[in-house]
């Protein structure tokens, strides 16, 4: 298991699984760390968020500390113009990057005023972080700050334990303390969803300029992109198909299925900019949730990449909302090894310090 980035706190943390509850269980042993300059925390804040998922982990994501504030912006990628034309996949996977560095700073003892979108002239600046005060060290912050060291994408078919609804209930909690709702769908929506993911792979197996997007991203050796590794070596046998990613990975998928899996759409009532952005943070929030109570997930991007196949889930919404990111729900196979961590930039490559150099250590 890699370890990206420095420790969310100045103490000792040990993180480990509980194999028996299938629960990420933590023992903190850390103390707060308000007595840090401010912009110490921030930076330290904006490296954590670069452990969130991104498109393709692209990382879209960079930020600015500032002595005062803490600055997001996205960076469009020229290799996500055929996947992401509008940006949308860009600004939830910032989204996730900036709940994360939300929940890193509650967890060091800070309380802060998220500004979104706070200037039209500037589209690329998603959010400050401002008003930034000292308050006592969040616990439940920290337990999930926690929950970001372990978090990963497992695309291997899960094991025949099905979520219940107890899990999937708090998984959708989160998702709605952040803006957005997460849909479970039944036995027939998954049967839709099914039909709608087929069409979808094979209008975007049509498109050679997504099948060079993909080729790009799957043999990146720099930082970001999806390595052989974390790629499953044959397409699994599930009732809804995965992305196919155009080559084969190394990732043994074992003799599971989906059919203990539970299937989620991702939702909202507005289409707009920052719509796209707080779902990333919903998308931040039940990841997070679900990781702590042992529930692996999956994004499925490619049915709301494609047109006519959104417009299938918004008819699988019944008309409710506008549909951000389908989710597959299960409990991982424990009988075999998961994935290793995607790989991750650089601090330096995502997280500018020069308006604070000497104190942003």
């Amino acid at each position: 298991m890699s370890h990206d980035g420095p420790d969310p706190a100045h103490g000792r943390t040990e993180v480990r699984h509980d194999e028996q509850r299938r629960k990420v269980v933590t023992m903190s042993h850390q103390t707060p760390a308000t007595h840090r300059p401010l912009p110490t925390a921030l930076a330290e804040a904006a490296t954590m968020a670069g452990r969130a998922p991104s498109v393709h982990n692209a990382q879209p994501w960079r930020w600015r500390v500032l002595p005062d504030a803490l600055e997001l912006r996205m960076v469009h990628d020229p290799q996500l113009a055929a996947t992401d034309p509008d940006g949308e996949l860009v600004r939830l996977s910032c989204g996730a990057a900036l709940h994360h560095a939300r929940l890193a700073l509650a967890a060091e003892g800070w309380t802060t005023t998220v500004r979104r979108m706070p200037d039209p002239a500037e589209p690329e600046l998603l959010a400050r972080l401002t008003d930034l005060r000292p308050s006592g060290a969040d616990p439940d912050a920290m337990r999930t700050v926690q929950c970001m060291q372990v978090r990963h994408t497992d695309r291997r078919p899960v094991s025949d334990e099905p979520v219940g609804d107890e899990r999937l209930d708090a998984v959708s909690t989160a998702a709605r303390q952040e803006g957005a709702r997460l849909e479970i769908l039944d036995r027939d929506q998954v049967l839709e969803l099914a039909a709608a993911a087929s069409r979808a792979a094979t209008v975007e197996a049509d498109d050679s300029r997504l099948r060079e997007e993909l080729d790009y991203w799957t043999s990146r050796a720099a930082g970001t992109g999806l390595t052989a590794e974390v790629l499953p070596e044959q397409a699994p046998q599930t009732t809804v198909p995965g992305r196919d990613f155009g080559r084969p990975g190394t990732l043994p998928v074992g003799p599971g299925h989906d059919r203990a899996a539970s299937y989620a759409v991702l939702y909202g009532d507005e289409d707009e900019p920052v719509d796209w952005l707080r779902a990333g943070e919903a998308l931040s929030a039940a990841w997070l949730t679900a990781t702590r109570l042992g529930v692996s997930v999956v994004p499925l991007s490619g049915v709301v990449e494609v047109p006519a196949t959104r417009q299938v889930l918004r008819g699988v919404l019944a008309g409710l909302g506008h549909p951000y990111l389908v989710l597959r729900l299960g409990v991982a196979d424990p009988a075999h090894a998961g994935p290793p961590h995607t790989q991750r930039l650089d601090r330096a490559q995502v997280v500018d310090t020069s308006a604070v150099e000497g104190t942003a250590g």
